[in-house]
């Protein structure tokens, strides 16, 4: 059995310290920024910011608690992260079989790219009254929204994605007798894999800023009918409470989803190329 050779490893261990106390630092830097922030938050309320406009860190807090403590406000949180997650999951599978049809046939891409590009221009908030019209101030008209601003970027990112795939990758497969799957696994999917998760990434806040605004419109629950209650009762920290979940939620979701692109990447191959470069 041969020995890991000590002048190796040595240098080794000492870039996974370094490392470690690089991570360790940005972290209790982050902390403290943080921190700070709260403290000059709480010392220029009143004096130099209006508080019932900003409110205080401490107001914040007992209304995040009262939030939290509250069936109510987990009622809300739950309805909001329901029509979040199936806007993104509609949007995603509505964008991804639009790019792959258009993206597979170049004629009809041609035909249908300006139209998209024409509906797309449309801001999405625009068309919330014509989805409350259809679908009335339950969650599918948030839901609706959600996915229409999901599903133009996951289209953009795939469509794209195809028109850029290098045709001659594509002809050397053919030619040493690959089939359309040989294809789709050696040269379609690691194409897509970056633009594709860059999309996921992107559509993650589309989703939720379509459901707050969806909620914001007509709604009688929700995170975004807490906030829009609490703008009208000039009730800034109820406010920053319903922010700061929201906030979470945003944390989470691209928490997952920065997850699930690197088990992806892993599966195929491609993580490698993520991997900074030692220096010499």
């Amino acid at each position: 059995m041969t020995r890991p050779d000590p002048g190796t490893a040595a240098p080794a261990a000492t870039r996974a310290r370094a490392r470690l106390q690089g991570t360790g630092s940005i972290i209790v830097l982050r902390v403290l920024v943080i921190l700070v922030a709260l403290v000059l938050w709480q010392v220029m309320s009143g004096p130099v910011v209006p508080e019932y406009a900003v409110s205080k860190p401490t107001d914040v807090y007992d209304a995040l608690t009262d939030m939290l403590g509250s069936a109510t406000g987990w009622t809300d949180i739950k309805v909001t992260t329901i029509e979040v997650l199936a806007g993104f999951g509609l949007g995603v599978a509505a964008g991804t079989v639009m790019g792959l049809v258009l993206g597979s046939f170049p004629l009809l891409g041609r035909v249908l790219e300006p139209l998209v590009a024409a509906v797309n221009g449309i801001p999405k908030i625009a068309l919330a009254p014509l989805f409350l019209l259809f679908f009335g101030i339950g969650s599918w008209s948030k839901i609706t929204i959600a996915m229409t601003g999901v599903a133009f970027v996951v289209f953009y990112n795939v469509y794209l994605g195809l028109r850029l795939r290098e045709r001659e990758l594509v002809e050397v497969v053919q030619v040493m007798g690959g089939r359309r799957h040989h294809v789709l696994g050696y040269v379609t999917l690691p194409t897509l894999a970056a633009p594709f998760f860059a999309a996921l990434k992107t559509g993650g806040p589309l989703a939720i800023l379509g459901v707050i605004g969806g909620e914001f419109i007509a709604s009688s629950e929700g995170v975004g009918h807490e906030l829009f209650t609490a703008a009208q009762n000039l009730d800034a920290a109820a406010e920053f409470a319903g922010l700061i979940v929201l906030v979470a939620l945003t944390l989470a979701l691209n928490g997952v989803l920065t997850a699930l692109d690197a088990y992806a990447l892993k599966r195929l191959g491609l993580a490698a190329r993520r991997r900074p470069r030692p220096r010499s």
